[in-house]
């Protein structure tokens, strides 16, 4: 499964080189894909591992906004 989140609170390539990480480090995330510019993150999961609320959860939890 594949969705894209609106992030707020990234100001620069830093931020979203650390929400890239702490999304890829979620237990059930194949992929993660974070731009600071377009303010997104696009995140591809194993829908028997984790879901998009736990997602969302990591988001909030490394300090951004999810619009």
């Amino acid at each position: 499964m594949k969705i894209q989140l609106s992030v707020s609170g990234m100001a620069c390539a830093h931020c979203a080189a650390r929400l890239k990480a702490a999304l890829e480090a979620q237990a059930g995330v194949l992929s993660a894909e974070a731009s600071h510019e377009a303010g997104q993150a696009v995140v591809t999961y194993d829908e028997a591992k984790t879901d998009e609320k736990a997602i969302r959860q990591t988001v909030e939890d490394a300090g951004f906004d999810l619009n």
